[in-house]
């Protein structure tokens, strides 16, 4: 069974992209020849890896999935290895697939993205965004190799990491009662409209912690969209609970929100970086992951 690593390198790259063709215009070849290693891969084996649809791309198999993983788990040793022979002056290049929990996506993402060009100008992340479930199916199907995301709903299968751990906070207009407060306790919002963020996972974590106080949610809005809740709430519709916080109280449409810090005990959410508990952690992973904790660490100097 004479498998090579190019068959392996086209393979993991066709899963990634779920084409042959997108694969090849990434690897800079012809797509004859990543579908000719992969159908040579598959006869060689003796498994089919794909389900080739006319103009619809590619799907996994469940052979297919399994054996991606395994073959990230083959590259990422040879990557290793590498990395020890060429030693310590090695520049780290190739790319990283990260999952990016979509309401974390735009506070860490553009200063992740520069920070990255500036310290390792050969290394290119390639982000994908979605919601907790979506960043657990990439990880589990082999589609990215980190997932930067929050600490809920994670499978056994995957390991994480830790980087940043938010307090939960009530978001209010500006003309609210309590608007002029510094802290305030959950249940003394009694049964005032809320504004749920509704997201896999968000929303039970959310109902979760009103109950928790006592409270029995009264969702007059929702919306999957982190500023869309906001604005909801500046203007008015009603009150919510969030986790992250910009650098400004000001909404698209102009308006406010005021953050008051909820008073007493209540869950926290860590913000980790998660990958396969079968994936090896490679340099180019390490780097990634590095910056994602420096990129935190300024955006908490500077708040």
């Amino acid at each position: 069974m004479d498998v090579t690593l190019t068959q392996l390198r086209y393979f993991s790259e066709a899963a990634a992209r779920l084409s042959m063709t997108v694969a090849a215009e990434r690897l800079n070849i012809a797509q004859s020849a990543v579908s000719t290693a992969v159908a040579q891969l598959e006869r060689q084996i003796g498994s089919q890896f794909f389900i080739r649809q006319r103009s619809k791309g590619l799907v996994l198999t469940p052979a297919g999935e399994l054996f991606l993983r395994d073959t990230h788990a083959v590259l990422a040793h040879l990557e290793e290895a590498l990395e020890h022979a060429r030693g310590e002056q090695a520049t780290i290049s190739g790319s990283v697939r990260m999952a990016c929990f979509q309401t974390l996506a735009p506070f860490l993402l553009p200063g992740l993205l520069s920070r990255l060009r500036a310290d390792h100008p050969d290394l290119e992340l390639e982000v994908v965004e979605a919601d907790a479930k979506g960043c657990s199916s990439a990880l589990l199907s082999g589609r990215v190799d980190l997932a930067l995301c929050y600490d809920m709903g994670l499978p056994p299968e995957v390991a994480s990491t830790a980087v940043h751990v938010a307090r939960p906070y009530l978001a209010l207009p500006p003309g609210h009662r309590f608007a002029d407060r510094k802290e305030l306790a959950l249940a003394e919002m009694g049964d005032e409209p809320f504004v749920l963020l509704n997201l896999p996972h968000t929303k039970e974590l959310m109902i979760g912690i009103l109950e928790g106080a006592g409270l029995k949610p009264d969702v007059r809005f929702e919306s999957g969209s982190y500023e869309t809740v906001r604005t909801f709430v500046a203007n008015g519709h009603g009150y919510s609970i969030l986790h992250q916080r910009p650098q400004h109280d000001f909404t698209y449409d102009g308006g406010r929100v005021v953050p008051v810090e909820i008073k007493g005990p209540v869950p926290e959410l860590a913000t980790v970086i998660a990958r396969l508990r079968t994936q090896r952690s490679t340099a180019r992973m390490r780097a990634v992951a590095q910056a994602v904790r420096q990129q935190i660490a300024s955006l908490q100097t500077r708040a």
